[in-house]
Order: C-alpha cells, then sequence, then structure tokens
C-alpha cells in the first residue's frame, strides 16, 4: 500500500516544470480552448464548406496525428524532453497560419490545416507526462501530472467562454479567434522551448530486448482497456447532448450546465483526489475508476429509460458521478503508465498509450451515436458492460504481473 501525498503549491509548480512551464501551459489551454470547439463553426460559416466535408478533414486530422505517435515516442526516448512540448506548440501554428491561408471553399488546405492541429493536439499529451516524469517522481509526479490536467481543463474553459462571446461578431471574428489562438501557441512554444529540459537516454537492462519493454510488467491490457475508459472522456461533450436533446427533448442549456459543471469539478477536484486515492495502489485505483464511470451509465440508464418528468435533472446529476469516475481514470491512467514503463522505453510506453486514447476518442462518437439509435439499454447497458469488463481486465493484468515479476525475480535468483 502506497504512501499518501501533501504537495504545496510552490513544490507542485515545480514538480510540474517549474513557473514558465507552468504558464506556458496556461497559454497552451488558453489558446486551445479559443479554437478547438469551435474548428467545424470556422470550416462552415468562413470558408463555407459542407459539414461533411469539414467533419472528415477534422477526422482526418485526428488519425493522421496518432499515426505519428510512434515517431514521437522515439522521440522522447532519445532524451528530448521541452523540444518535443514545444515542437507540439510550434505545429499547431503552422496549423493555425494554414487555417488563416485557407481561401473560402478550398476543403483540401483546410484539411492541411486540421492535419498540423491534429498532429500537435495529439503529441503534446505524451510529451508533456514525459517531461513531468523527468523532473518529478513517485507520487509527488502523479499529483503534477493531476495539476497539470486541472490547469488544462481551466485554460480550455476560459478559452471556449471567451470564444462563444466573439461568437456574436460573425466571420470576422472567428478569423481574429484564429489568429490569436495562433499567437498563443507561439508563446506558449517559446516558454516550454525556455526551459531546456533534456536527459540521456536510458540503457535498456540486460534482460531487456533492444526493441521494447521488459515482459513484465506488461500493458496491453491496459492499453486496450484504456481505448474502452476513454470512451467517459466524451461523455458530456457527445452522448448527453445527443440524449438530452434528441431523446429527452430538452433545452440545450442543460447540455451546457453539465459541461461547465464537468469543467470546475475537474478543475477543483483533480489534484485533491489523486492525492486522497495515493494510499492504494495505481492499478486499484484505475480498476475503481471503470467501476464508478460503470454505475455512472447505469445510473444513466434508470434515468433515461423509461423517460420521466425528473428524468433531465436525474441525468445531471449522475452526470456528476461520471465526472467522479473521470477524475479518477485521469489521475491514475498516465500515472499507472509512467511508472510501469521501464525507463529505456518510457516515450514509446507514453506514446501507445496516447495512441489509445486517441483512438478511444477517435471511435467513440460513432460508437455511442450508433448505440443510441437503439435505445438507452443498448446505449448505457452497452457502455457499463464494456467498461467493466475493462476494469476486470486491468485487476486480473496486476495480478499476473505480479506473479511474472516474482518468477523473474526467483530465475535471476537462481542464475
Amino acid at each position: 500500500m502506497a504512501t499518501t501525498v501533501n504537495i504545496r503549491p510552490r513544490a507542485l509548480v515545480r514538480a510540474s516544470g517549474g513557473p514558465r512551464y507552468a504558464v506556458a501551459l496556461a497559454v497552451d489551454a488558453l489558446g486551445t480552448g479559443l479554437l478547438r470547439p469551435f474548428l467545424l463553426l470556422y470550416g462552415v460559416t468562413v470558408l463555407r464548406l459542407s459539414a461533411p466535408a469539414t467533419g472528415i478533414a477534422m477526422t482526418a486530422g485526428i488519425v493522421v496525428g496518432l499515426a505519428c505517435m510512434p515517431a514521437v515516442g522515439r522521440w522522447l526516448d532519445r532524451g528530448a524532453r521541452s523540444t518535443v512540448v514545444a515542437a507540439s506548440m510550434l505545429v499547431r501554428v503552422v496549423g493555425v497560419a494554414l487555417l488563416l491561408a485557407t481561401p473560402a471553399g478550398h476543403v483540401r488546405l483546410f484539411a492541411t490545416a486540421a492535419l498540423f492541429l491534429g498532429i500537435g493536439n495529439q503529441a503534446w499529451p505524451a510529451a508533456h507526462a514525459a517531461l513531468v516524469a523527468t523532473v518529478a517522481h513517485g507520487r509527488e509526479r502523479d499529483a503534477a501530472l493531476a495539476a497539470g490536467r486541472a490547469l488544462r481543463n481551466a485554460g480550455l474553459g476560459v478559452g471556449a467562454l471567451l470564444a462563444t462571446a466573439c461568437l456574436a461578431g460573425g466571420t470576422t471574428a472567428l478569423r481574429a479567434l484564429a489568429a490569436v489562438t495562433g499567437l498563443a501557441y507561439l508563446a506558449a512554444a517559446a516558454l516550454a522551448w525556455s526551459v531546456h529540459l533534456h536527459t540521456q537516454p536510458a540503457a535498456a537492462p540486460p534482460e531487456d530486448g533492444a526493441d521494447g519493454p521488459a515482459p513484465a510488467p506488461r500493458m496491453r491490457a491496459l492499453l486496450a482497456a484504456n481505448v474502452v475508459y476513454a470512451f467517459c472522456l466524451n461523455v458530456t461533450e457527445v452522448a448527453l447532448p445527443l440524449v438530452l436533446v434528441t431523446q429527452l427533448h430538452a433545452s440545450p442549456m442543460w447540455s451546457a450546465a453539465i459541461f461547465v459543471t464537468n469543467t470546475v469539478l475537474v478543475v477543483t477536484l483533480q489534484v485533491p483526489v489523486t492525492v486522497l486515492l495515493s494510499r492504494f495502489s495505481r492499478r486499484a485505483v484505475l480498476a475503481l475508476a471503470g467501476v464508478v464511470v460503470a454505475v455512472s451509465y447505469l445510473g444513466f440508464l434508470a434515468a433515461t429509460s423509461p423517460a420521466h418528468g425528473w428524468s433531465v435533472p436525474a441525468v445531471a446529476a449522475v452526470a456528476v458521478v461520471c465526472t467522479i469516475g473521470e477524475i479518477i481514470y485521469a489521475g491514475s491512467a498516465t500515472a499507472l503508465v509512467t511508472a510501469l514503463a521501464p525507463a529505456h522505453v518510457l516515450g514509446r510506453a507514453l506514446a501507445r498509450f496516447q495512441l489509445s486514447t486517441g483512438f478511444g476518442l477517435a471511435v467513440s462518437p460513432a460508437v455511442i451515436t450508433a448505440l443510441a439509435s437503439r435505445g438507452p439499454a443498448a446505449l448505457w447497458g452497452g457502455l457499463a458492460a464494456a467498461t467493466l469488463l475493462s476494469a476486470t481486465a486491468v485487476a486480473t493484468e496486476s495480478d499476473r504481473g505480479t506473479r511474472l515479476s516474482r518468477g523473474l525475480r526467483r530465475a535471476r535468483a537462481g542464475s
């Protein structure tokens, strides 16, 4: 059983990469919040593209961005840290510049801009986690990762609010919004670069192969489970608006209120919950996250099938439980990967983890909408069953990993 931690704000900033890096994270998150929720709107209203063409271009950007993750992992394993973080921000500067240069009706140039934005958005989480893992260790690292997520959600929320206020300005305001986003990414890249954090590549232990991590601990079950776990990150953005508006015929304001509540809870509770649960093993906490999320899915099922007068407020109440599960998951998943991965393949392990997260986020809208068309039981029952199965796989892999580790130790002792 792990010991608890008590991280003070100044120590937390230092463990997160230092003051300049913290400012870089905040500026980058603000820029992402300004543009990301309105990229589709930019393509439709400013560039006069069709909604399907805009959506396909954005999806292609995400998919190709994921395809770049193995290269990002190898770059990190060669010792780069702040350089990769800065590069993920500079790539998005290129994307914004291409966005501003795209003439109306030019879908290919818009797709290229979405590609660069997708590459930067996918590369950043792994690069950030590797940087934090270099300057902090153990439970202090877990708290620093949680603080980074809270800060990022705060920046995303503020950016989205500012962008919403600018929407009344029409096409001109959206172009200005994109320009400000590009400047924010550029400033964040400069701040991240100024940290100058680099580490010597770690040597592989004798029992490890040159092409990957040692057989123990194995992370295949964790990565597979993470694809399903990542669905919870899209519940408030995709599943609940779909159910509330199309099935329960509620005002869109309910969806907005749930999204705001989710953001506020993540910002305020991510670090305290992560620190509170630090007394338990990371695997146990990750399995607990799956159980909490699955229970929330069953709660949504009870609230929406059949619909009653209290269905809408009940959905809003259950959404709080889902957010708690999301917070537990986010505080333990990346931390578990950084704790399990051997030092010489940390970058590749984080890249694979981001690949599984990105894949889950990419396919979840299609899966959620397909299940929703078959009714509440198919949607929420299916998600609950899949999440519980994933939580079981995480816990079972823990037992197998422990036995395999003990076997390796005995073999080394006898040799």
